[in-house]
C-alpha cells in the first residue's frame, strides 16, 4: 500500500495527469521531460517500461519518443564514491590494484547498473558493469505491486484468467531476477559469443572472469556508434537498409537456430561497428525457446509470410492456444481479416497500434490463451520492429524473414536433418559401438531362458496346488449335500 502511495504521489508531483483526454487539447510543452522523471523517480521497473515505449516511434508522439530514449543510458548515475566501494567489494581488490586506469563518471547508466571504462594492469581496454546499491528492495516492492495487482485482474476481470496475469508477472519477474546477478549475465554474454563466433554480422565483448562477481562484471570494451545515431553511421559509410536487414537474419537466427535470444535489444544496447556489423551489449535479459516452441513459431510464421491462414489456425489448435472446440474455418477468417491488410506493404505504412487492437480483439473472441513462456519474445518483437522502422522505413519484413525461415525448416525435416542427427549422435556410437561384442555376448552367456522357465514351473505349481485345493472344496460340499438328502430331518 505505501508503494502505491508512492506512486500516486510521484504522478501527481509530476502532472501526469495532464496526459488524460479531458487535457488534450491543451497546450504542455514539458510533458515529456515530466514523464521522464516521473519514470526515473518511480524505479527500475517504470524506467523499463519507458525504455520498451521509447522504441516504438510510431505509437508515440516524437517528443515523447525523444525523451524517453534517454532512459536507456542516461539514467542519472549513482556516485562515483559507491561505484567503487561496490567493485572493491565485489572482486575482493583495491581499484588501483586492478586498472590502471579508471574512469569515475560512468559512460552509461541505465535502471539497474551503470558503466564504467578503465584499462586492466596488462593494457586491455575494458568495461566495468556495477549494480546499483539497494537496487534489489525497490524492485522487488515493485514486483510485490504488480503480483497484487495480478490476482486482482484475475478475479476481478471476465477476461482475467485467459490472459495469465500472475503467469506472466512470474515470468518477468524471474528475468529481473536474473537480470540481478552479474555472473549470470557473464554466462549469457559467453554463450551469445560463442554462438555467433564466426559470424560476419554480430560481434559480442569476452568475459573477463578473474573480475567478475555477482554484483560486479569486467569485459572487453566495445568500440562503435550507438544504432539510433542513422545520420553519423551514414556520415561513415555504413549501408543503412542492408545493417536493417542483418538485424532481422541476427533476431532470427537466436531466435530459430539457437533458442537463445537478446531480449533487451532496444537500441541503448546495440552499436555498429565502423565496419557495419553489430555490437551487441547487455546481456542481464536472455530468452530462451525449446525445440516445441520453435517449431509452432516457425510454423505460424511461415503460414503468415505465405498467408495460408488456415495453417496458422491449424497451429494454433495443435498447440492447445485456443479452447479445442473452436471451429477452424472461423479462426481462419478472423486472422485474415486482421493480417491481410499489412502484406506487401513497407513498415511505414503499418500503423502497429491499430493492428495490435485488432490481434487483442480476436484473441479475447477466441479465447487464446497468452503463452508465458514467449513473454520475452513478444517484447523482442517490438524492439526489433521499433528499430527496423528507425533504420529503414521502407524495409520489407516479411520478404526478409521469409527466406531464412524457409531455410530453417527445411534444416529441420528431410536429409538435412538426418546428417545434423547424425553428427550430434557420432560420439556416442563411437563409445558404445566398442563395446557391444562384450554386451552380446553377456547377453548369451546369461541364462535368462532358464530363469523365466523356472518361474513358469512355479506358476504352474501353484496353479495346481490351487486347482485340488478347489477341487476338494467341491468334494465336500457334494458330499454333505448327499448327506443331507439321505439322513432325515428330526
Amino acid at each position: 500500500m505505501s508503494r502505491l502511495l508512492r506512486i500516486l504521489a510521484v504522478a501527481l508531483r509530476f502532472r501526469l495527469y495532464r496526459f488524460l483526454p479531458r487535457y488534450s487539447g491543451e497546450a504542455d510543452p514539458d510533458r515529456a521531460v515530466r514523464l521522464r522523471q516521473a519514470l526515473e523517480a518511480l524505479g527500475p521497473i517504470f524506467v523499463k517500461f519507458g525504455q520498451m515505449l521509447s522504441t516504438r516511434r510510431d505509437l508515440l508522439p516524437l517528443d515523447i519518443a525523444d525523451e524517453l530514449a534517454k532512459l536507456q543510458d542516461q539514467v542519472p548515475p549513482f556516485p562515483a564514491v559507491q561505484a567503487a566501494a561496490e567493485i572493491e567489494r565485489g572482486i575482493g581488490r583495491k581499484i588501483e590494484e586492478v586498472f590502471s586506469e579508471f574512469g569515475a563518471e560512468p559512460v552509461a547508466s541505465a535502471s539497474v547498473a551503470q558503466v564504467h571504462l578503465a584499462r586492466l594492469k596488462d593494457g586491455r581496454e575494458v568495461a566495468v558493469k556495477v549494480l546499483r546499491p539497494g537496487v534489489e528492495a525497490a524492485i522487488a516492492k515493485d514486483v510485490a505491486l504488480l503480483e497484487t495487482a495480478a490476482g486482482l485482474v484475475e478475479r476481478l476481470w471476465a477476461d482475467g484468467r485467459r490472459l495469465k496475469p500472475r503467469e506472466v508477472v512470474a515470468e518477468f519477474a524471474r528475468h529481473l531476477h536474473d537480470e540481478l546477478d552479474l555472473l549470470r549475465e557473464a554466462a549469457n554474454a559467453s554463450q551469445l559469443r560463442r554462438n555467433f563466433e564466426a559470424s560476419p554480422l554480430l560481434a559480442v565483448p569476452q568475459v573477463y572472469w578473474d573480475w567478475c562477481a555477482q554484483r560486479v562484471m569486467v569485459m572487453e570494451r566495445m568500440h562503435g556508434t550507438p544504432v539510433s545515431q542513422v545520420d553519423a553511421l551514414r556520415a561513415k559509410g555504413v549501408d543503412i537498409p542492408r545493417l536493417a536487414r542483418a538485424g532481422v537474419e541476427i533476431f532470427f537466427t537466436q531466435v530459430f537456430r539457437d533458442g537463445f535470444f537478446h531480449a533487451d535489444m532496444h537500441p541503448g544496447n546495440i552499436f555498429v561497428a565502423d565496419d557495419g556489423k553489430y555490437v551487441a551489449l547487455d546481456f542481464g535479459i536472455m530468452g530462451t525457446l525449446t525445440e516445441v516452441d520453435k517449431n509452432y513459431l516457425a510454423q505460424n510464421f511461415l503460414a503468415f509470410f505465405n498467408r495460408d491462414y488456415r495453417r496458422v489456425a491449424q497451429a494454433h489448435l495443435d498447440a492447445g492456444w485456443v479452447p479445442a472446440a473452436t471451429r477452424i474455418d472461423d479462426f481462419e477468417g478472423a486472422i485474415r481479416a486482421v493480417c491481410e491488410p499489412i502484406f506487401a506493404r513497407p513498415l511505414k505504412e503499418i500503423y502497429f497500434g491499430k493492428l495490435l487492437l485488432r490481434l487483442f480483439q480476436t484473441s479475447r473472441r477466441f479465447g487464446v490463451e497468452i503463452q508465458p513462456q514467449l513473454l520475452m519474445l513478444q517484447k523482442t518483437l517490438l524492439n526489433i520492429e521499433g528499430l527496423g522502422r528507425e533504420l529503414d522505413p521502407d524495409l520489407d519484413l516479411w520478404q526478409t524473414a521469409k527466406p531464412f525461415l524457409e531455410r530453417w525448416m527445411g534444416e529441420q525435416v528431410g536429409w538435412r536433418s538426418l546428417v545434423r542427427t547424425l553428427r550430434q549422435e557420432a560420439p556416442y556410437w563411437a563409445a558404445t559401438l566398442p563395446q557391444l561384442p562384450r554386451l552380446l555376448h553377456r547377453l548369451l552367456a546369461e541364462d535368462r531362458m532358464g530363469a523365466l522357465h523356472k518361474a513358469m514351473e512355479r506358476l504352474a505349481e501353484q496353479n495346481a496346488r490351487r486347482n485340488r485345493l478347489l477341487a476338494a472344496l467341491v468334494g465336500l460340499l457334494a458330499a454333505g449335500l448327499v448327506l443331507f438328502m439321505i439322513v432325515p430331518p428330526c
